[in-house]
């Protein structure tokens, strides 16, 4: 049996004295993070919003076994943000419509959420009304006219269920009690309603596809209305990625168990207490990056050695090339060249120790971190 199917589904409870000290902790972790995130000043904030939501974008996504593209990722948040990183790469729609969805979860997380805005999000997140090679319905409730909604693993012949979600036939009524409660005021502290409305979303799994990743942008909507901001510096989407074992064990357990979902809560905060530890690597990098230009302020450079000096910064995987840089920078090999040589001369580059058609370049710029 699973939760829905209890008799007093949805009447959740939890032990408050044990979610006490850890929802304290987490409240206390939030806070030290904005106040840490509100001295930087604007820029440096924008630079670590936009490496908190690509970081989301992308590992909500692999979550769910897709992999998208780091760099029209973050082209497509900064456009949206209005920032400039210079060439800004074209990301195809399935990327646009993610950015989208997740970008409107955050930022009008004052606005009511409705089964109009859960529509949309759909659509966007399925731009060509397929998932894989499966046609579904978007921007509608599943009808379940392919079977039961089921999630399932294992090969064929030989899948292990899972969880069954509620029948179609219910999704009406049970996606009214859902939106109803979220849009009331708050009975309970926000962090502990993301905890919940998470939950509470995924179990009834009201899209043919597509849940997960909604349910963890609602989550995203309740801990920006818990901050009273739209800025995202921490990606629990991120942590999830890392702990993606766990957090289907404790799913698994909570939705075949009783409604008293304290283990689940105690998850969710320990996890979300690790996301805001690990807005230490984005502060780290931000500042690494600021220090960077602070570092060669007044050298000259062309607008085609900054375009790749930024996308180093950003963490461009592997080390730079000649052809590397030409196909960055769209220029011809040696005109790369001609700009490389210049910055290894500054000590903005160096040379990596092999040569001939190896030869490669890393960025000079190692310091200390800097900690929360």
């Amino acid at each position: 049996m699973y939760i829905h199917e209890l008799h007093d589904w949805p009447r959740f409870d939890w032990n408050r004295e044990r979610l006490a000290e850890p929802l304290a902790a987490v409240r206390h972790r939030q806070g030290r993070l904005i106040g840490h995130m509100e001295a930087l000043g604007f820029n440096l904030r924008q630079e670590a919003v936009l490496q908190t939501l690509t970081a989301d974008v992308l590992k909500s996504s692999e979550i769910e076994g897709e992999k998208l593209d780091a760099e029209q990722v973050r082209s497509s948040i900064a456009r949206r943000l209005g920032m400039d990183i210079g060439a800004l790469k074209l990301a195809d729609r399935n990327v646009e419509g993610i950015v989208e969805m997740m970008l409107d979860a955050t930022r009008h997380y004052d606005q009511p959420l409705t089964a109009e805005r859960l529509f949309s999000w759909h659509a966007s997140l399925f731009p060509t009304g397929r998932s894989g090679m499966s046609k579904i319905r978007v921007g509608a409730w599943r009808d379940d006219s392919t079977g039961p909604m089921e999630v399932v693993s294992g090969p064929v012949g030989k899948e292990h269920v899972h969880f069954e979600a509620p029948a179609a036939a219910r999704l009406d009524r049970e996606m009214k009690a859902f939106l109803d409660w979220f849009n009331k005021p708050p009975d309970i502290d926000e962090v502990l309603k993301a905890g919940l409305a998470h939950l509470w979303f995924v179990t009834i799994h009201p899209f043919d596809d597509g849940n997960g990743r909604i349910a963890r942008a609602i989550a995203d909507r309740v801990l920006a209305r818990s901050e009273n901001s739209p800025q995202r510096f921490y990606s629990m989407s991120a942590e999830i990625r890392q702990e993606r074992a766990a957090y289907y064990d404790i799913l698994e357990q909570t939705q075949k168990g009783t409604l008293d979902i304290t283990p689940w809560m105690e998850w969710f905060l320990g996890c979300l207490g690790r996301a805001i530890d690990g807005a230490q690597t984005i502060l780290s990098a931000v500042l690494a990056k600021a220090r960077f230009w602070e570092r060669i302020h007044g050298t000259s450079l062309n607008e085609r050695q900054r375009l790749v000096l930024n996308r180093l910064l950003d963490g461009f995987e592997g080390k730079i090339t000649t052809s590397k840089y030409a196909k960055l920078a769209k220029c011809s090999q040696d005109t790369a060249l001609r700009d490389i040589l210049p910055l290894v001369e500054r000590g903005i580059l160096v040379r990596n120790p092999e040569g001939g058609r190896s030869t490669s370049y890393s960025l000079a710029m190692a310091e200390p971190n800097t900690r929360l």
